[in-house]
């Protein structure tokens, strides 16, 4: 071979390689330039998760800081099932055993509550539906211990998923107020949906890298690219402990008395704030199944009934603020009366008729009601009747809350003129009783009611609910007279024995009224009411209880109850026992 052929050879080997270089170097300049961003993009779906971090709900506390609601996370257990096929093997006492999924299944079954037979028939039935399954749900929500335990077992082919959850740990303790949130974390009811935008968590994302065998999350790849946000925690005007006694006492007489439902409320007098509402029958958020739909919120919000004579007093404050009357004005009450309108209506029982107003008060006379209380004209009734709260949602606006029914003057037929008077012919939520009452008590100035105290930002930043002013109704005279009026009624009225607190003056009013009948008229059921204020000298709470088709059809049915709750509230809060004696004014001229 000439040097002259070598030369051209060597020159084509050359030629052929730089051209491979060239070739080589495009093909490289391609994939790390031109397709570097779809080309990661597709190994970073093929390597890379996405994980959902949780945002945590926030809490729901009463006053003292009691927790009412509060997430946990529980898990979902998951299962391969046509990794279940093989055995596996573990370590026992040193030696590798083989388990079966037999033995497997019976493992997961008394952990999970389930037989053995039915985590095989999951599995079965994911099999037959796609013989390469590689899902499906072998229990849900099952909490952290139980989590551990099963996770210890070592079984390759069970998975879990985080399954956030809401937990009660007080159980019904103002489960109706505070409501509930569905399997999927939504809030469905109560508080729990109305503050959605305080206690909501919003949720993050964190990535990580796994193997490509089996997917096996590679540790300490995780990057958090989008953080999770913590919710607020709600903190409520109620007192868990006060509630929870409530609860009690209500449902006890309720049942006790074979009664339809119960309400009962607490309320501060000086600040409006709500330290009880309690409903029976009641819902445990914990097992909202156990409850009918119908009482799954708030009665005290949700379900008005005409009120009876426990709007009495209020009728009396009206009368005295303009001037029309006193304690001892001679009001004439006979058994029965027809009025010139037309109207016609008599009272519960046969009582003297020379009554003087607080008599009128003392035997709850709807006759002697009636006599003194056009002294004031409709409208102006009206208007007392508005700023006393009735016919609007309270300052609260409690889902599903109720306005009541409170028709204008010019709707008001002959009868409806005077039964609005001793609280018939309208209707009222249990809140707007004892918010009438809470005006009452503090010399005239209704007070907005408040049930949230609170939403406390993770940020810890505190916002408070946005409320109106006070509203004056009556004046401060015509407010504590008709406090003292209502004492006589404790003192003296047939329930007096009953209502009597060692220590401390009580003012309280009776109430029976008939229930509707759904036609226009009234059936043979009762709802009887007992409503007022502790200490009557200087008063600081509101007690309302009403409990509807009790065996003894009258206010002694609820009287125990009420001086229960009062007792109850009045050591629970150290107040100071009364002083002086209560007023005596005359009940006959």
């Amino acid at each position: 071979m000439t040097r002259t052929t070598m030369s051209r050879r060597i020159l084509g080997v050359i030629c052929v390689v730089g051209i491979f270089l060239i070739i080589a170097i495009g093909r490289l300049v391609e994939i790390q330039v031109v397709q570097a961003a779809t080309l990661n993009e597709e190994a970073a779906g093929k390597m890379s998760q996405t994980h959902v971090l949780f945002g945590t709900r926030g809490s729901v506390t009463d006053r003292n800081g009691t927790v009412l609601a509060e997430a946990q996370m529980r898990y979902n257990v998951t299962a391969s099932p046509s990794q279940s096929l093989n055995e596996f093997s573990r370590t026992v006492d040193g030696k590798r055993v083989s388990v079966s999924t037999a033995q497997a299944a019976t493992e997961i079954a008394q952990l999970v509550g389930k037989t053995p037979q039915a985590v095989i028939d999951i599995l079965n039935a994911a099999l037959t539906e796609d013989p390469h399954s590689e899902y499906a749900v072998i229990a849900k929500s099952v909490d952290l211990t139980a989590f551990r335990a099963l996770d210890a077992l070592g079984i390759p082919w069970l998975y879990f998923e985080q399954a956030p959850s809401r937990v009660y740990p007080n159980g019904a303790v103002a489960g109706n107020l505070v409501g509930f949130v569905g399997e999927d974390g939504q809030a469905l009811a109560g508080l729990e949906l109305s503050n959605e935008e305080c206690l909501a968590g919003v949720n993050g994302e964190q990535t990580s890298d796994r193997s490509a065998r089996e997917s096996i999350t590679i540790p300490g790849s995780q990057v958090v690219t989008k953080p999770a946000k913590t919710g607020g925690k709600l903190t409520l005007t109620i007192d868990a402990d006060v509630q929870w006694y409530v609860q009690q006492v209500l449902a006890k007489q309720v049942e006790d008395q074979h009664g339809s439902w119960g309400m009962a409320v607490v309320e501060e007098v000086k600040t409006g704030k709500l330290v009880a509402v309690a409903d029976y029958p009641s819902i445990d958020p914990n097992n909202v199944n156990g409850t009918s739909e119908n009482y799954r919120g708030s009665l005290a919000f949700s379900a008005p009934y005409e009120p009876g004579s426990t709007m009495k007093p209020l009728t009396a404050s009206m009368l005295l603020d303009q001037g029309k009357v006193t304690p001892e004005t001679h009001v004439y009450s006979p058994y029965e009366i027809t009025h010139d309108n037309g109207a016609n209506f008599h009272d519960s029982g046969y009582h003297a008729s020379n009554l003087t107003l607080t008599g009128v008060l003392v035997e709850s006379s709807n006759v002697g009601i009636s006599q003194v209380g056009d002294l004031i004209s409709a409208d102006k009734r009206y208007d007392f009747m508005t700023k006393f709260g009735f016919g609007s949602t309270s300052e609260v606006d409690f889902l599903g809350e109720s306005t009541g029914i409170l028709r204008t003057p010019d709707e008001w037929d002959n009868q409806t003129f005077y039964t609005m008077m001793f609280g018939q012919g309208f209707t009222a939520t249990a809140i707007q009783m004892a918010s009438a009452y809470q005006a009452l008590g503090n010399g005239g100035v209704r007070l907005p009611v408040q049930l949230v105290e609170s939403c406390t930002a993770d940020d810890g930043s505190v916002s408070k609910p946005s409320l109106p002013g006070p509203v004056r109704v009556v004046s401060e005279s015509a407010a504590r007279t008709s406090v003292d009026m209502m004492e006589n009624v404790a003192t003296k009225g047939w329930l007096r024995d009953k209502l009597a607190i060692g220590g401390y003056r009580v003012a309280a009013k009776t109430g029976t009224a008939q229930q509707a009948d759904g036609n226009g008229g009234y059936s043979d059921s009762y709802i009887v009411s007992l409503e007022g204020l502790v200490p009557a000298d200087n008063p600081q709470y509101v007690v309302l209880v009403t409990i509807a088709d009790t065996d003894m059809n009258t206010t002694g049915a609820v009287a125990p109850v009420f001086h229960d709750i009062a007792a109850h509230v009045l050591k629970q809060y150290r107040v100071q026992p009364s002083t002086g004696s209560a007023p005596d004014f005359p009940l006959n001229y």
